[in-house]
């Protein structure tokens, strides 16, 4: 699924670890399974055994990455487009801050996915797993849509509900910041582990490609 327009529940942060490189991809959190696409390149040398921006040694023999917004301890799998090869990595640090490019993998994850020779090439990121507190006392549920109109809401919910278990709608007023608008929003699901919600995700996604997993606590 294409990714869906990008909403507030985003850790905005631009500290410098790959250089003085500067970009504002965002991507949020909460939407396990949700994708970008773009550009990727690699680190190693001069920064490996240097300290990341998540406080830990970069060893670029490790599965790790840099992404400018994603929370640290995220999982993404990227998937480089032209080969087909994915490989799971964790941020662990910021960057590249280059216009176009979405992440820095370290040298084993650009390895993996034969990135290395090319440099930089053009990937598909999907968070798998967000970090492991944002999951404490948490439900999850997968949005379905988001609607102007209450009736059309209340519409899908009714057609969701002949197949799918606790379909419900819940308003969402407008940010007044601009973030978004007034919306009627369908969920299916209210489950106690993003993989169970991943289940519920799976059978939706061919009717409902835009589909996203969400905390359900969360508006």
């Amino acid at each position: 699924m294409k990714i869906p327009s990008l909403v507030t529940l985003v850790l905005i942060a631009l500290l410098a670890a790959c250089g003085t490189r500067r970009n504002t991809v965002r991507l949020p959190v909460a939407r396990i399974g949700a994708t970008e696409e773009g550009i990727a390149s690699w680190y190693g040398e001069p920064y490996h055994g240097r300290r990341a921006a998540n406080g830990e040694i970069f060893d670029m023999e490790q599965f790790t990455a840099a992404h400018p917004s994603l929370p640290f301890e995220t999982w993404v799998r990227v998937r480089l487009l032209a080969t087909k090869k994915e490989a799971d990595v964790r941020i662990t640090d910021r960057g590249p801050f280059v216009k176009g490019r979405i992440i820095d993998l370290s040298r084993a994850a650009a390895r993996d996915i034969e990135l290395v020779r090319p440099g930089a090439a053009k990937v598909r990121l999907t968070i798998v797993a967000p970090p492991k507190s944002y999951l404490r006392g948490r439900q999850f549920t997968v949005q379905v849509s988001s609607l102007p109109a209450k009736a059309r809401a209340e519409l899908l919910q009714r057609q969701l509900a002949a197949q799918h278990k606790d379909v419900s709608v819940r308003y969402r007023s407008a940010n007044t910041k601009g973030g978004h608008a007034e919306a009627w929003r369908v969920l299916v699901g209210r489950e106690e582990s993003p993989g169970a919600a991943q289940r519920i995700l799976e059978r939706l996604l061919d009717k409902f490609p835009n589909a996203f997993i969400v905390p359900w606590n969360v508006e």
